[in-house]
């Protein structure tokens, strides 16, 4: 087992009504359990969120290059939208 480090933390009403809870239950057996496993999925899910906030970054990037908007016909989009599905789905 790695070492362990005792840490202080402050938690919201809300938050510590939650772990007491999940404690009181059973579905674990101790404060710093509900605290680690969070800690555990956090770091799972990092990585994702990093490479999630990359991409949309990209993607405005982008967006900015590709020069000024301009107004868009509503109808246009339909009928273009209804011609590539009967392209799409020949009878």
């Amino acid at each position: 087992m790695a070492p362990v480090e005792k840490v202080s933390i402050s938690l919201s009403s809300e938050l510590a009504t939650s772990v007491r809870d999940a404690v009181d239950t059973g579905r674990y057996g101790s404060a710093s359990e509900v605290v680690r496993e969070a800690l555990r999925e956090w770091k799972q899910r990092e990585p994702l969120r990093r490479l999630e906030v990359e991409r949309l970054q990209k993607a405005w990037q982008e967006g900015i290059e590709s020069g000024a908007s301009r107004a868009l016909d509503i109808e246009e989009i339909k009928r273009t939208a209804q011609a590539r599905l009967h392209d799409d789905n020949p009878k």
